[in-house]
């Protein structure tokens, strides 16, 4: 899928996969490439200067963190201002998938009559 398709909804994605829980930054990768079905695919020049925004704007907070035997990570995970923006994220996709599905696959119109031309 092409970047430009994934632009401006960057955000949403992000605070998505955070959801459940505190990530670093390849798995946040990983989880957007698994949960889209490998269509996305994050680089992370793209993720995390968006992680490192979310986070100045007070939607995330971040977290140095090392499991045994690995180098240390920056975990990042949603703050209650990065939820509330999530909740608004989906209810604005919502609203954009309906308004675009209406008009790419339209069904019949209010007060028409299916198979009669108007």
């Amino acid at each position: 899928m092409k970047a430009d398709a994934v632009r401006g909804h960057l955000d949403g994605l992000l605070l998505a996969v955070l959801e459940p829980g505190p990530l670093h930054g390849y798995a946040i990768i990983t989880a957007v490439q698994r949960r889209s079905g490998g269509a996305l695919e994050l680089r992370t020049g793209t993720i995390y200067p968006a992680l490192n925004r979310l986070e100045r704007l007070g939607l995330l907070s971040s977290s140095w963190q090392s499991a045994s035997g690995e180098r240390r990570r920056r975990a990042y995970e949603l703050t209650d201002a990065g939820r509330a923006t999530l909740a608004g994220e989906r209810a604005a996709w919502s609203e954009f998938t309906a308004a675009i599905g209406s008009v790419l696959n339209p069904g019949p119109q209010p007060g028409t009559h299916p198979g009669l031309a108007t």
